[in-house]
């Protein structure tokens, strides 16, 4: 008899104690937190899929772009001395091997003019950024200087000088690459043969024919040009290696990164609803190399500056960042019903929240599989309609009047905008985010004001 009314007395007190009500539901919340989970693992999976496949598009179309010369290349004579001891004789000879090795000149003058157009490639539900770029470049050489290494002119081979232009994404380029250096045109050819600089660098080299003698008289400097087309994605980059380099850039991209060692100038930039216009200006005493190398070219890669094109945020990204505040859309929705249960004394038992969580959930199941197919605001509307019209509907059966349901299904409505409204936000996204939960907690400061804790805690 003790027993059954120790158990009717627990029984009572799990119906009617606030407390009980506030740990059961919690619980509930924490165990709800395992499908949010599963959600997560599944935007990631959706994730690594969409990355492959757009890798995939850019790998066919063109790569990432970094350009690299020209570059003056003159080989020059050294020697080696060796003593050779001869035993029968017991007298030392020396002997005299010749080695060719070779000196790079950078340009005095440097100019790329770069005009880049987007668009975008579409595979199944995924899409990918690629653009094709025109880039013209112009500049001079100065007289090269072999003093610094002591190299007599006898040693210099002038004849067999070429120019070189290393760059990634040989597959992207999209026709002949020719330069008029002196006003005389030679054109280049992918050089498989020197693996000099390929120890120290990772991109491929283009190498022009032997330069004519009479082109190499630099009593003034010495002009050059050169035009180059590319299909690419991701980035454009150059390595300012002129003494004095100047690049600019125009896209109809409307979400430019400018990245590297170099930012744009301030003047003549601009960023529109139309695209981008972007300037830079690099001196050789702002980086920390010299205007000629000998014997082999080192890995310069680390100064290049340029534009990536990126997506600011994409559907994933949006689900995602929307998923992260799935705990606190259960929570606050729960909040809602534990609120208009205390107030109103109206019975909701725990597998009805249960049924509510799950529904919530089922948002982002909808979310991320509509916005594969359609827009995410499209996507987000329909998920985000369906979701509030099912736990209104549902809350109608449960809460007996038309008031309640309402309100939740106005709460709802206003909880998922003002979720979306933090999702499309990058900049003021934590501000928005904090005012908003500012102004929620204050809400329900103010209505949980009414309800006794000490009666039935």
């Amino acid at each position: 008899m003790e027993q059954q009314q120790k158990q009717n007395r627990f029984s009572n007190w799990l119906k009617t104690s606030i407390t009980a009500r506030m740990l059961t539901i919690g619980l509930i919340v924490l165990l709800l937190l395992i499908p949010l989970g599963f959600i997560k693992d599944l935007i990631t999976e959706r994730e690594f899929r969409q990355t492959d496949v757009v890798n995939e598009i850019n790998s066919k179309w063109g790569n990432e772009i970094l350009l690299y010369g020209p570059i003056l290349k003159v080989p020059y004579k050294t020697y080696n001395e060796t003593s050779v001891y001869n035993k029968r004789t017991k007298q030392s000879t020396v002997r005299k091997e010749t080695v060719i090795n070779h000196a790079y000149f950078f340009p005095k003058t440097l100019d790329f003019n770069t005009q880049v157009d987007s668009k975008k490639k579409k595979r199944n539900n995924f899409e990918s950024v690629v653009y094709t770029a025109d880039i013209a470049v112009k500049g001079s050489f100065s007289k090269p200087d072999f003093s610094s290494k002591s190299i007599p002119k006898k040693d210099i081979i002038w004849d067999k000088a070429t120019l070189v232009i290393q760059t990634t994404n040989l597959k992207g380029i999209k026709s002949e690459v020719n330069i008029t250096f002196n006003q005389t045109q030679y054109a280049f050819e992918t050089n498989f043969k020197n693996t000099e600089t390929r120890y120290n660098n990772s991109l491929d080299e283009l190498e022009s024919s032997f330069i004519k003698k009479e082109n190499l008289n630099f009593k003034n400097d010495v002009p050059f040009n050169f035009n180059l087309a590319y299909n690419g994605s991701k980035s454009i980059q150059f390595i300012p290696i002129g003494k004095s380099t100047t690049a600019a850039m125009t896209s109809n991209w409307t979400n430019p990164s400018f990245t590297g060692n170099f930012l744009p100038q301030n003047e003549g930039n601009k960023v529109t609803k139309n695209g981008f216009k972007a300037n830079w200006k690099v001196m050789h005493i702002n980086r920390s190399f010299s205007q000629q190398f000998f014997k082999k070219l080192p890995n310069l890669s680390a100064f290049a500056f340029g534009t990536k094109l990126i997506v600011p945020i994409d559907e994933y990204q949006k689900s995602t960042r929307s998923a992260k505040y799935g705990f606190m859309v259960i929570g606050l929705t729960f909040l809602i019903f534990f609120l208009i249960q205390t107030l109103s004394k109206i019975s909701i038992h725990s597998f009805q929240y249960v049924m509510i969580g799950i529904a919530l959930i089922m948002f982002y199941t909808l979310l991320i599989s509509i916005s594969e197919h359609s827009s995410f605001l499209k996507a987000y509307l329909i998920a985000g309609a369906s979701v509030i019209v099912l736990i209104t509907l549902y809350s109608k059966s449960i809460l007996k009047n038309y008031k309640f349901p309402l309100l939740i299904g106005s709460s709802l409505t206003l909880l998922y905008s003002f979720i979306f409204v933090i999702i499309q936000l990058e900049n003021y996204a934590l501000l928005v985010g904090s005012i908003g939960l500012f102004i929620i907690l204050a809400v329900v400061m103010y209505v949980s004001r009414k309800i006794d804790w000490e009666t039935n805690a």
